[in-house]
């Protein structure tokens, strides 16, 4: 009974380690993903206030 104790207790850890550990990575993926995304859209920001400012210019 002892070792059936201690294979559930063993394989409770890991999988709270597995939790852990795949908790963690898709945060920071997505974190990765909206720092991106708003540089993206940063940048598409500016080229469209250049390209407004360009029109300016030449009309």
């Amino acid at each position: 009974m002892s070792e059936l104790i201690d294979i559930f207790i063993t394989r409770g850890d890991l999988a709270h380690l597995a939790l852990f550990l795949w908790a963690s990575t898709t945060t920071a993926l997505a974190w990765f993903a909206f720092r991106e995304l708003t540089l993206a859209a940063r940048r598409f920001d500016d080229f469209v206030r250049e390209l407004a400012r360009f029109n300016e210019l030449h009309r």
